[in-house]
């Protein structure tokens, strides 16, 4: 059983926690080693199609990187897929929910940024602080920060380290929407089920292609591209059976196939 992380599975969706509250779940080596583990199960179980990703506890989604730990002189290394398992994962076409409960910081907003969707608790906070401590955020925050909300905004955050509370993350476009703290995980939950409802295949495909899309330095020329999960999209059965059920005005039998 991993010691840092839960990891439970209802139906279709996966809910992955981060389990270190007594360090504000500070991620280090170890756990980032069990969250890619957990990550790793996910996208290749067939059947999970959604992963909900928070933290345990109260105060904080993630406090980042365990900067004690690497103080005390650990060996500190990352596994392939980078900071918590997800920030160098690019090939998961399959989304992936921040349930944001607390603080979200350095290294543990740059979690939120490696989401697809960001869910926030009014209590909630976000901020890139490493140029306080000397460091810099190196797990894709000075890159993905920038491209999520502009350069300018992102930059009034990344050279000055300030955070920023959930409703102006929600201003910002750094999460799609703010709750009460007792009702995070059921509206989370509401987006994955919503996520669900959807042809896995074409759901896989979307996110591919936007995440590929942007790597074109135009619109014209993402929108020109060939892309390989959409020739796989109009192969599958999925393809076939949305036409077929929204004609006889039924629900789809997705296959994911």
């Amino acid at each position: 059983m991993p010691e840092f992380c839960k990891v439970e599975r209802d139906g279709h969706v996966t809910t992955i926690t981060i389990n270190r509250p007594e360090v504000m779940n500070a991620i280090h080596p170890p756990a980032s080693a069990e969250l890619s583990h957990a990550f790793d199960a996910f996208v290749a179980d067939p059947d999970a199609r959604v992963a909900i990703l928070t933290g345990a506890g109260e105060k904080a989604f993630s406090a980042g990187n365990d900067l004690k730990y690497q103080a005390a002189g650990n060996k500190i290394e990352w596994p392939a897929t980078g900071f918590a398992g997800i920030t160098q994962r690019f090939e998961n076409a399959k989304p992936v929910i921040a349930a944001v409960n607390g603080f979200a910081l350095g290294g543990g907003f740059e979690i939120v940024l490696a989401c697809d969707i960001a869910i926030a608790s009014e209590k909630a906070s976000f901020g890139l602080p490493e140029p306080r401590v000397g460091q810099a955020a190196m797990a894709g925050g000075m890159h993905r920060l920038p491209r999520q909300i502009g350069y300018k905004p992102a930059m009034g955050m990344l050279l000055t380290g300030r955070r920023v509370e959930s409703r102006e993350a929600l201003a910002l476009g750094i999460v799609n929407e703010v709750v009460a703290p007792h009702q995070l995980m059921t509206i989370a939950r509401r987006w994955a089920d919503a996520i669900c409802e959807c042809s896995p295949v074409s759901v896989r495909t979307t996110k591919r292609v936007a995440l590929e899309g942007l790597s074109h330095a135009s619109l014209r020329e993402a929108m020109s591209a060939r892309y390989e999960a959409i020739a796989e999209l109009v192969k599958s059965e999925d393809y076939v059976e949305g036409p077929i059920a929204f004609a006889e005005k039924r629900k789809p039998k997705w296959k994911g196939l």
